[in-house]
């Protein structure tokens, strides 16, 4: 299948604080198999990758194997890499910098939250209060990860979503699939934005990301969706968050009066968290992992350093090693930042297909609840000290800038516009190695 065609090359303006504009043409979208068609699709995955994939966003990404252009110049990539599927693409140009079956569908584990939180954050302000019922933490699969909602309970949608992103806790999800008019309609529009996405690899059967029979996405897939998530300031914020308190169970003190304590999560990205044998990776800036025992781990990140800001993807590494998936996605932004403006691209992360231009009353920025203002923690506009603790208990977060020129606007025809570098956290922006 031919490479689909881009009539005009994407320009970056990096400029802060003046909206300017140049119109790409969006490459076409080849659709991908049907789920249900695709032998990747089911529960015990080929070991191999197909040797047809969808060709969305160039040729070259739907052939097995690894795709580069290793010109004078160019670093050699590592070594080491065992992953079944892996991509390392500039998040503003949208250039893929080099990738390995880029296109093939394997089981996405809770990297699928991401679709999740880039589908609903925008439905509920985040000061919201709901009371948990039993029926909201219906259908979570056994050993889920979880944040510890308790029924009986009132948590507020920020709350929610820090259990998400740090946690990834599928009673969170659920509860806010829940308040979504309930699981099916949540997956339903999960695959309708997927779809809108140009993410056709993927498809939703559970939307925490659980092992389920046709639910599949790919490496490819993530990079789009992890792209379209973090243009959204809440979504940077929650993705960045390192530590936060989380509201405890309600109980009688000794003195017989109720007490609620909250208790500190920590988020599960070792690249930004830490870990015994991973250090924090500098210019880390979210976004989410996974690790099912039909996908194994899998891991997309985002990390600016130079000016350069580089969205890796790894899915399902073979080497036993702990924490192998952070390892090798650390060592391929290490080859990216190095390879970045001398390595020729081997295909393009496409714009979404069919959304409108922003118009004027409209959320353009994304955050939850629409509160227009760009930007802001905890809802209140507020820009905490980089390196302090947020008023919410979180720390690690604090996007206050505006979301001006960082948000991709679509024209008729589905024209494309990057107008700035996105305003990454300044604390994870300057957190070095250990």
């Amino acid at each position: 299948m031919p490479a689909p065609k881009q009539t005009t090359r994407r320009s970056l303006l990096v400029t802060s604080a003046v909206l300017s504009s140049l119109a790409l043409a969006a490459p076409a979208a080849v659709a991908a198999p049907k789920p249900s068609d695709s032998p990747s699709a089911s529960a015990s995955p080929s070991a191999t990758p197909p040797a047809s994939m969808s060709s969305v966003g160039g040729a070259r990404l739907g052939k097995p194997g690894t795709q580069v252009n290793l010109a004078g110049g160019v670093p050699a990539l590592p070594k080491d890499l065992s992953a079944r599927s892996w991509i390392v693409a500039d998040a503003e140009s949208g250039d893929v910098l080099a990738a390995h079956n880029a296109h093939w569908r394997l089981a996405p584990a809770s990297t699928l939250k991401m679709l999740f939180a880039d589908t609903l954050l925008p439905r509920f302000p985040r000061d919201t209060e709901h009371k948990v019922v039993p029926s909201d933490l219906a259908g979570i699969g056994p050993g889920s990860s979880m944040v510890g909602i308790k029924e009986d309970e009132t948590y507020t949608v920020h709350d929610l979503w820090l259990g998400v992103f740090l946690q990834s806790g599928n009673d969170a999800v659920h509860v806010l699939s829940a308040m979504n008019k309930g699981v099916d309609n949540t997956v339903k529009e999960m695959n309708e934005h997927a779809e809108e996405l140009q993410a056709l690899d993927t498809h939703v059967v559970s939307p925490d990301g659980y092992d389920a029979e046709g639910q599949v996405s790919s490496a490819y897939d993530l990079t789009l969706v992890a792209r379209s998530g973090m243009q959204k300031p809440d979504f940077r914020e929650y993705a960045s968050t390192v530590t936060a308190k989380f509201p405890g169970e309600t109980k009688k003190n000794k003195k017989g009066k109720k007490v609620r304590k909250p208790f500190e999560i920590r988020n599960t990205n070792r690249l930004l968290a830490g870990d015994v044998d991973v250090p924090v990776y500098q210019g880390i800036a979210g976004v989410k992992n996974g690790n099912t025992t039909n996908a194994g781990a899998t891991f997309t990140g985002v990390a600016e350093r130079g000016g350069k800001v580089l969205l890796v993807t790894v899915m399902n590494p073979e080497k036993p090693e702990h924490n192998e998936v952070y390892k090798e996605t650390a060592r391929l932004f290490d080859w990216g930042f190095k390879a970045a403006g001398k390595v020729q691209p081997v295909g393009e992360l496409v714009p979404p297909k069919g959304a409108e231009q922003a118009k004027p009353g409209a959320n353009p920025s994304g955050e939850a609840g629409g509160s227009g203002d760009g930007g802001g923690t905890a809802g209140t506009g507020s820009k905490p000290v980089a390196g302090a603790p947020a008023a919410d208990g979180s720390s690690g977060i604090g996007t206050a800038l505006g979301i001006t020129g960082g948000v991709l606007v679509l024209l008729a025809g589905a024209a494309f516009l990057v107008n700035r570098r996105w305003p990454l956290p300044d604390l994870v922006r300057r957190r070095t190695r250990p």
